[in-house]
């Protein structure tokens, strides 16, 4: 009897994919990321997993475009947006000023950053101190400047959004509304790819994990499955 075709649409392949990289200081050449291969879908919140120098911030950035696999393929649908790097945002700039540009860089009109601004500022929570979006963005905490990028990446819809540790930062309630966010997101038929050591995160809002290990992946399923197992040999939550 013939399998059964996935009749989902895939926004990301991952076809072998090794990535490798000299690091001149030491001397050596880092083998990253070590034959993953995975298919991701339209609706998908994707979690990555893995203990310190496992790959997943690599992988990341292949998927985007900005690390060239050594060997194996990337295909996506359309230009994956990697959260920090699109909304290139500038430290000697207001906050303003950065909220404009980033929204450019995201591939937003002048129309759609005027409509979004305040709205933009809000979610991130940079003015409920005092007027942040009027200084520089030297001035911000390291937390206020993630919060910033997130919400101008969260602006518009994506068809795939890479999300590295910008979760991490922030109080409760920015965690909350950023999970209410990548369910939206979600719900548009857009892809969402999460990296965070926060494994409450990945379980609040992702529905499959990918745990890394050395490079590798060693297991992709469920997010509950995953991380129970992630959990039991890392032994901590």
């Amino acid at each position: 009897m013939a399998e059964r075709q996935d009749e989902r649409t895939p926004t990301v392949v991952v076809d072998g994919v090794h990535v490798s990289y000299p690091v001149p200081a030491r001397r050596e050449t880092v083998h990253a990321v070590r034959g993953v291969s995975f298919a991701a879908y339209e609706g998908e919140a994707i979690g990555l997993v893995g203990t310190n120098g496992s790959g997943k911030s690599t992988l990341l950035r292949a998927i985007a475009g900005l690390q060239p696999p050594t060997r194996g393929r990337v295909y996506t649908r359309s230009n994956p947006s990697l959260l920090g790097v699109n909304a290139a945002l500038m430290g000697d700039l207001t906050g303003e000023r950065n909220v404009i540009l980033g929204g450019l860089a995201m591939g937003m009109s002048r129309r759609e950053i005027r409509a979004r601004y305040a709205d933009i500022v809000a979610f991130s929570g940079i003015d409920e101190k005092g007027d942040f979006a009027s200084l520089p963005m030297r001035t911000y905490s390291s937390g206020m400047g993630a919060r910033l990028r997130f919400a101008i990446a969260a602006a518009r819809s994506h068809d795939v959004l890479l999300i590295d540790e910008a979760l991490a930062t922030g109080d409760a309630r920015f965690q909350r509304r950023s999970r209410e966010r990548i369910a939206e997101l979600r719900a548009q038929a857009g892809t969402v790819f999460l990296v965070s050591h926060g494994n409450a995160a990945i379980r609040a809002s992702c529905d499959r994990v990918l745990w890394l290990e050395a490079g590798e992946l060693l297991m992709d399923g469920p997010a509950d499955e995953v991380l129970d197992a992630y959990e039991a040999h890392t032994g901590k939550p």
